[in-house]
């Protein structure tokens, strides 16, 4: 199967902090792929590594064969980015903020369909300030699908939402899946997690601890729930005792 996304020997540092260790690991076509770990394992920095908002110290990244800073350009029409924290301007209708986005793209897809479909097709004419926290992930997910992409990249896409919306997302993530489109998550939810993914990549101290299927996770820490396997794959089980 095609790999749209490999990265080799990736590390990073921040003056004397390794943050990331040598990390390896490719993502197939149509596929989902979550970025798993305790904070301060070095995720945040791999996936910002990964779309060129960081420079690693060495190694190799390729999104769609593609240097993801020296061809940035050309991979923003062909990638979707929705990052935890976003901040756009308060007095923003979303109507307004979605027509922008649209504008940057060939073919975008309908912003109208996609809020709809997000659970927030009533919020065309509210100022993007007047959104709920909730409402605001939403929309940040439909600008992240906007550009009708390739390969999409979600951080902790389901952060305040209710649990019946969460679950409306995953079904829409699994459909857009189906379809074709290659999911990059990074979370700490792993009911979402199972939902989704195919493939989970655990990091503890900058360095894979584990990469497989989320059955296989559960199989190799001998426990019957992914969040269990987590915790005792990870380290983190140890600071809890």
């Amino acid at each position: 199967m095609r790999e749209v996304i490999v990265v080799s020997g990736l590390s990073k540092s921040y003056g004397s902090v390794r943050a990331v260790r040598d990390v390896s690991l490719s993502v197939s076509a149509g596929s989902a792929f979550g970025l798993l770990g305790p904070n301060g394992s070095g995720k945040s920095t791999v996936a910002e590594c990964i779309v060129g908002t960081k420079r690693p110290d060495s190694g190799k990244v390729e999104v769609l064969q593609m240097d993801p800073r020296r061809d940035r350009r050309k991979l923003f029409r062909r990638c979707g980015v929705q990052f935890q924290d976003c901040e756009y301007q308060p007095e923003i209708k979303v109507s307004e903020l979605c027509e922008e986005f649209a504008c940057l793209y060939d073919r975008p897809a309908d912003w109208r369909a996609l809020c709809a479909r997000l659970g927030i097709g009533d919020k065309a004419d509210s100022a993007v300030r007047a959104l709920s926290g909730g409402q605001r992930q939403r929309l940040f997910i439909a600008l992240s699908l906007l550009p009708n992409p390739e390969v999409v990249f979600l951080d902790e896409l389901t952060t305040g939402l209710d649990p019946a919306m969460r679950r409306s997302i995953w079904k829409v993530l699994n459909e857009l899946k189906a379809g074709g489109m290659t999911l990059f998550i990074v979370s700490h939810f792993m009911d979402e997690v199972e939902a989704i993914c195919d493939e989970i990549c655990i990091l503890s101290k900058g360095r894979i601890v584990f990469r497989g299927s989320p059955e296989k996770a559960k199989a190799t820490a001998g426990k019957d729930n992914l969040e269990e396997a987590y915790l005792a794959l990870s380290g983190e089980m140890g600071g809890l005792r």
